[in-house]
């Protein structure tokens, strides 16, 4: 079988609950995202997944991730990876995207990116450098993240632009599977969030 990627995103900060862009700076979880974590964790310790044994781990180095993937209980098996952080967002760190429409007045940041952060190509070839790794893997891999470096590889994963990413939302704490359907690329599930209701 055509391994998978398992996709995890980051539990709640103050930043993601009050919508500003958390790019390197490294902000806490908070008490929230710490038991959605705890939640995650169980529910990839049931089945169908049943802890995932053999699997591969990995981890952006920044803190929010790295605690959500040893309180789900995988700390122990993941490596950390920069190819796994965030999008350095430069100039807009902490900024709302009311806070820069403010500024910029029609911004997307799909299409016109940032000032003194990454490049849309810069993102787009770290996506890239995750699905090498995860399909020349003779097994699943699970990794820990963020919202929009996960977004930009299910576009990646799926062989379209990054400007896709802003098609696939992702909520902190959620769950999403990257596999295949006839053999070709496909999300087998997206943004799920059911274990967060306990």
């Amino acid at each position: 079988m055509a391994p998978r990627i398992l996709l995890a995103r980051h539990g709640q900060t103050q930043w993601s609950l009050s919508g500003k862009h958390t790019g390197r700076t490294d902000i806490p979880l908070l008490d929230e995202g710490r038991r959605g974590a705890k939640l995650l964790g169980e529910r990839l310790h049931r089945a169908p997944y049943d802890g995932l044994p053999g699997v591969e781990v990995r981890t952006s180095p920044l803190s929010r991730a790295r605690e959500t993937c040893e309180i789900a209980g995988f700390g122990d098996r993941a490596a950390e990876w920069d190819a796994l952080m965030e999008f350095d967002y430069g100039a807009y760190d902490g900024l709302t995207p009311a806070d820069i429409q403010a500024i910029r007045p029609g911004w997307f940041i799909w299409r016109d990116g940032v000032p003194d952060g990454e490049t849309l190509a810069q993102v787009s070839a770290r996506a890239d450098e995750v699905i090498d790794w995860a399909r020349g893997a003779d097994r699943d891999v699970l990794v820990f993240a963020h919202g929009h470096i996960l977004r930009a590889i299910g576009a990646r994963w799926l062989g379209n632009d990054i400007s896709f990413a802003s098609r696939i939302r992702l909520n902190p704490t959620s769950l999403s599977v990257l596999g295949w359907a006839y053999g070709e690329p496909a999300i087998e599930s997206w943004n799920e969030t059911g274990h967060l209701a306990g």
